[in-house]
């Protein structure tokens, strides 16, 4: 595994392996479908001039800053014509991983500009194989590019490193700008630098009452507290925006990812600094994403240093005994995360994908004529991955002014014979229907009723997330009459 060579390389090389490893994971990509119906199908009708639209856009409440990159490059790759399906699917994630490498890289360099290089290798490690860091921030999400904006703001904002003092003008420029950037690409990253002056006003009292002596001589307020002013500065961040995301009504891991890095590296430094700082382990809450946090407590009791010869050195034989715990532990680590990592980004819900890149190859042969899709709304990708203007018709979801008022989705997942029959009466003939399993044994008699019959199958989940299994998605094309 590339990690394991990182300890002897410079930055420079780091970098290129982050992208290597990054660009290997975009061969199979899976459903996290916000990342097209909110970002590559906008961008595809900003260059392209045909594309949807969700409500969200339609009323003006999201910003198009994030799509316009993803236009541009779209633009490019018209311009040099490889507007191909190949490189349509593919090209928008690479851009992608460049982005989150960057990310990876300033973990890298923060981290060892705050706690040093022990810290910033073991917190590189756990970016690089937490299995949902290896699923998201590939992804076109906004989440994905305001967690790396952030992450590089922290590495070049001068309250967060050691001394402070000694930053340069410019870097504070970067900060400020970058922060910007974050907030208008993702307004919600307000949360996180709104809280700045708040966080600096009460690090100065901290370290007025404290005072330097109290830190060394009060044992029960270091176990209380567990770290000086620069690691205060970064958990209270953390804390701030982990307390504003729990207010909002609609809740997603990802949508809380630009703190994931900042819980990482403080967990690493309070494992790797010693059992004396287990106290602060609970201002770490594990969550599902960031898997790391319980296993890192156990690589405190191994890592740290031995005081039993009296200077805070390790003897011989517990040096070995370490080394070898330590090992055994980086193993654990991995196993537990990079099976979940392939299993979730390669397998588990892909058939959405896949139903999307094989009409779009059909499409590019000028196979596909039209396409009604009897599935839940936005459950595929759209214009993006297809890039054919043609015909497209899905269930529509936009929230209705009427309380309790059922929308297509709703109505057609409710019943789906009689939804189907009242729709095909005013409906073109489409050339496909494409719909998940579940629907599909429902629906048998009015495919054959209709003349279509099934052509293209394809995987999709081993079990339920938020609804009945959908265990493959079905393409049927019209026979004729």
């Amino acid at each position: 595994m590339k990690v394991w060579a990182l300890e002897g390389f410079g930055v420079a090389h780091i970098l290129q392996e982050m992208l290597t490893y990054k660009s290997d994971y975009i061969r199979a990509p899976q459903e996290v479908l916000d990342e097209h119906w909110q970002v590559l199908e906008v961008a595809h009708q900003i260059s392209f001039g045909y594309g949807h639209l969700t409500w969200e856009w339609e009323k003006g409440i999201r910003s198009c800053l994030h799509p316009m990159i993803f236009a541009a490059l779209y633009k490019v790759l018209a311009f040099f014509h490889l507007d191909k399906p190949w490189f349509m699917i593919r090209i928008p994630r690479l851009l992608q991983s460049v982005f989150s490498a960057f990310g990876d890289l300033y973990l890298f360099k923060l981290s060892q500009e705050i706690f040093g290089d022990r810290v910033a290798k073991f917190t590189l490690f756990s970016q690089l194989t937490n299995w949902f860091m290896f699923f998201c921030i590939t992804r076109t999400l906004s989440n994905s590019l305001e967690t790396v904006l952030t992450i590089v703001s922290l590495y070049y904002w001068p309250c967060i490193r050691p001394s402070a003092s000694k930053i340069s003008w410019g870097s504070r420029k970067w900060a400020l700008a970058i922060a910007a950037l974050a907030c208008a690409i993702r307004p919600t990253s307000d949360s996180y630098w709104g809280a700045r002056t708040l966080i600096l006003g009460l690090t100065f009292l901290v370290d007025r009452w404290m005072g330097l002596q109290l830190w060394s001589s009060h044992s029960y307020r270091f176990r209380f507290l567990a770290f000086s002013s620069k690691q205060w500065k970064l958990s209270s961040l953390v804390a701030w925006s982990l307390a504003i995301y729990s207010l909002l009504g609609h809740k997603e891991f990802r949508n809380n990812r630009s703190t994931y890095q900042g819980r990482g590296k403080i967990c690493v430094h309070s494992t790797l600094t010693g059992p004396h700082v287990v106290g602060f382990h609970g201002v770490c809450p594990p969550c599902a994403s960031n898997s790391f946090n319980v296993r890192w407590y156990w690589l405190t009791t191994i890592g740290g240093p031995d005081k039993s010869n009296g200077r805070g050195k390790r003897s011989p034989s517990t040096h070995d005994g370490c080394s070898i715990k330590l090992q055994l532990a980086i193993l654990f680590l991995a196993v537990t995360n990079i099976p979940m990592a392939f299993y979730m980004s390669m397998v588990h819900q892909r058939g959405t994908e896949d139903v999307m890149n094989y009409l779009s190859e059909e499409a590019y042969r000028r196979k596909v004529k039209s396409i009604v899709f009897f599935t839940p709304c936005h459950a595929t990708p759209y214009y993006s991955t297809l890039h054919r203007n043609l015909p497209m018709c899905f269930l529509d979801c936009t929230p209705s002014e009427e309380k309790r008022a059922l929308d297509e989705s709703d109505r057609f997942l409710v019943d789906p014979v009689g939804f189907a029959t009242e729709f095909a009466k005013n409906w073109s003939t489409p050339s496909h229907i494409v719909l998940f399993d579940s629907q599909e044994k429902l629906l048998k008699e009015f495919l054959a009723l209709h003349n279509f019959q099934e052509i293209k199958w394809f995987f999709h989940a081993h079990f339920k997330v938020d609804r009945e299994l959908q265990a493959s998605v079905a393409v049927y094309t019209w026979k004729g009459q």
